[in-house]
């Protein structure tokens, strides 16, 4: 499964992208980190790797809802190449 593990100070979360066994706690050990979200920059940063998310889902990896959600979304400005 993919899904968020939560990190950082009281009501000051940032958030973890993991692949994790579906019946780990949810800030169990994970497989493999696979990215960050942090939803207290404006606009919320996101730092992903698009390449590690979709070898997992070739393998049978499911996304929650939210990851799905964030994934979705395009790749910030500045983590494209400049053409």
């Amino acid at each position: 499964m993919i899904r968020l593990s939560r990190t950082g100070a009281r009501k000051q979360p940032q958030y973890r992208v993991v692949v994790i066994e579906k019946e780990r706690a949810r800030n169990g050990r994970p497989v493999e980190v696979v990215g960050t979200y942090n939803p207290r920059t404006n606009p919320a940063s996101i730092d992903l790797k698009r390449e590690r998310i979709d070898y997992w889902v070739s393998k049978g990896a499911r996304m929650s809802d939210r990851v799905s959600k964030i994934y979705s979304k395009p790749a910030s400005p500045s983590a494209q190449p400049a053409a």
